[in-house]
C-alpha cells in the first residue's frame, strides 16, 4: 500500500471509528407508520388522538432502529389491542413530509392492514390513554375529520390499494418517479 491509502483500509478498528463518526454526524429522520384498516362494509378505521386537534388513521412514530412495519404493529397493539401479523400487511405509500412548524422532515409509511372480521372489530378497545375514540368511517366522513395533508396521504394510499401498487408522495402529493402509478 502506498502512503495515500486511508488508514482505515489497513486498520479495521480505525474503519469502525470512521463509520461511527459518520453515523453520529449524519442527520436523522423521524419515521411514522400508519395503517388502513377496513371493516366488512368498506369503511376504514380512524382514531381520535387526545394530543391532536383532528382525527387520524391508526399508527404512530417508530422507535430508534425499529422497522416501520414493526412500529405499526406495535402501535396497533398498544393503542387498540389489535394483534396483526406482519405477513398480513402490505405497503401502500411512502410520503416524504417536508419540514413544517418546529418539525424537521419525516418519512411516513402507510400499510394496508386488510379487513377485520366482526370478532376482531368487537375486540378493539382503547388500550392506552392517547386515544379518545375510534370509529370506522366512509371516505367522505374521513375527508371531513382528517387534516387536509393527512387526507391527501390517505386518499393516495386508498388509490394505491385499488390499483395494487405503492405510491411515492411528497407532502401527500404523488410525484412522477414513483413506484407504480397513482
Amino acid at each position: 500500500m502506498n502512503s495515500d491509502t486511508p488508514l482505515y483500509k489497513r486498520d479495521p478498528q480505525a474503519w469502525r471509528e470512521h463509520l461511527a463518526e459518520g453515523n453520529a454526524k449524519q442527520p436523522r429522520k423521524r419515521v411514522g407508520a400508519d395503517a388502513i384498516i377496513r371493516d366488512g362494509r368498506g369503511r376504514f378505521l380512524l382514531v381520535d388522538p387526545k394530543y391532536k386537534p383532528d382525527w387520524d388513521i391508526p399508527g404512530g412514530m417508530a422507535e430508534a432502529n425499529e422497522p416501520p412495519i414493526d412500529a405499526v404493529r406495535r402501535e396497533l397493539n398498544e393503542e387498540l389491542g389489535l394483534h396483526l401479523p406482519t405477513t398480513r400487511m402490505a405497503l401502500l405509500c411512502l410520503d416524504w413530509v417536508s419540514p413544517h412548524g418546529v418539525w424537521d422532515d419525516s418519512l411516513m409509511f402507510v400499510f394496508d392492514a386488510g379487513t377485520l372480521t366482526s370478532d376482531q372489530i368487537e375486540g378493539l378497545y382503547l388500550a392506552d390513554s392517547e386515544l379518545a375514540a375510534f370509529e370506522f368511517c366512509t371516505p367522505e366522513q374521513a375527508r371531513r375529520r382528517l387534516r387536509p395533508y393527512i387526507w391527501l396521504r390517505v386518499s393516495a394510499a386508498l388509490r394505491a390499494a385499488e390499483g395494487n401498487r405503492v405510491a411515492y408522495l411528497h407532502d401527500g402529493v404523488p410525484i412522477s418517479n414513483q413506484i407504480g402509478e397513482v
